[in-house]
């Protein structure tokens, strides 16, 4: 198709094709399902998909110029494209995006090895290749991820149902999928605007025995969530409600991608309406999704794998103070005559009293506010 009258052609520099050919290799060398392009400019698409040749080729870019021409159905250039609008974001995080996108569109599948061209040094300028397996690479979250998301709610527990959550919609409930919604934190303002659905298997039970922090309780969890309603759950891990119909004031405010149902619309509208986080997920794919104002903060794909967590001080090993060196022993003479002119010592308090005392305040068995 030809150039408008007056347009620039589109740059296509040696680099970029030396870049595409190495990609290309890599690709063949570990059968990878597809190349993904990060773009910060637009180029010359057309040569673009001939050095990528038969091999599937995504765009990603953060804004529609940088797509430009890209996709055209009624040209010679029709790449599948991904519009991302994180412009301030790190590549890791576009990258990151860019995969659960295509994930999302189907564009991916979950298993998929991914070889993917970006630019980490010099903007707009193709400097990086690297070789992406996406049920490593998206089955890893770290608890920066679970930090960006500010709220009252320890990182701990959010952590916890979060994995609860995932582990729901990767796995389902006897071969079958299964879709729920879990609401934490601020319990009480939550369940105002609640209902039973019918019977409710959570009541009755003493607070310890509804903690998240118990394995046995995440397996209840689990076959509860067969049944329809959602979970309340306090900033403490404790399932305060199940089964439960959430009625939110609706809100203008609020939008959603398309097909996604009710459930997701209660999470994004109870999380708007309180200080709570909402947390769907989909009966259809086993994706989760996390609500915050009434917005999606973060999504998990389901993984073949269990999802794992990097500890966050990992990530800056090299900020680390060294450990400081001890001290030498003194010698063992000057020990001894150090310990016949020492003070006696006072008698220590008692273990169990000194853990008593400084242990949190337990919630209250039913529940209550």
């Amino acid at each position: 198709m030809a150039s408008p009258r007056g347009a620039q052609p589109r740059r296509f520099t040696a680099q970029l094709e030396g870049f595409c050919a190495a990609a290309v290799a890599i690709a063949d060398q570990h059968s990878a399902d597809a190349v993904l392009f990060l773009a910060e400019r637009p180029v010359d698409w057309g040569r673009l998909q001939q050095a990528v040749g038969s091999r599937q080729l995504l765009v990603a870019a953060d804004s529609e110029d940088q797509l430009a021409g890209a996709h055209d159905e009624e040209g010679d250039v029709s790449l599948e494209t991904i519009l991302l609008g994180m412009n301030d974001a790190p590549v890791y995080e576009r990258l990151t995006q860019a995969l659960l996108e295509a994930v999302a569109e189907e564009h991916l599948e979950a298993g998929s090895t991914v070889v993917t061209l970006h630019s980490s040094f010099d903007p707009g300028v193709i400097d990086s290749i690297s070789l992406i397996r996406l049920d490593e690479h998206l089955g890893r979250l770290t608890v920066r991820d679970l930090r960006q998301i500010d709220s009252k709610v320890p990182t701990e527990t959010l952590k916890l149902v979060i994995d609860l959550a995932v582990d729901i919609g990767r796995e389902g409930r006897e071969g079958k999928p299964v879709g729920t919604l879990l609401v934490v934190g601020d319990h009480r303002r939550t369940l105002e605007y609640c209902k039973p659905m019918g019977f409710d298997p959570v009541k009755g039970y003493t607070a310890a025995e509804r903690s998240l922090a118990d394995s046995k309780v995440r397996e209840g969890v689990k076959e509860i969530a067969q049944m329809d309603g959602a979970f309340i759950i306090s900033s403490t891990g404790t399932v305060m409600a199940s089964a439960q119909h959430i009625s939110a004031p609706p809100s203008t405010e609020i939008s959603l991608s398309k097909g996604l149902g009710a459930r997701h619309w209660a999470a994004a509208q109870i999380s708007h309406a309180t200080d709570a986080i909402g947390i769907a997920i989909s009966s259809s794919s086993g994706t989760v999704r996390v609500f915050q104002r009434g917005e999606v903060v973060l999504r998990i794909e389901p993984m073949r794998r269990a999802m794992t967590w990097r500890e966050f001080e990992a990530e800056h090993d090299g900020d680390k103070e060294k450990p400081k060196e001890k001290p030498p022993k003194p010698p063992r003479a000057a020990k001894k005559a150090k310990e016949k002119t020492s003070r006696p010592k006072t008698s220590k308090p008692d273990a169990a009293q000194a853990d008593s005392s400084n242990s949190d305040a337990k919630p209250s068995s039913d529940g209550s506010a």
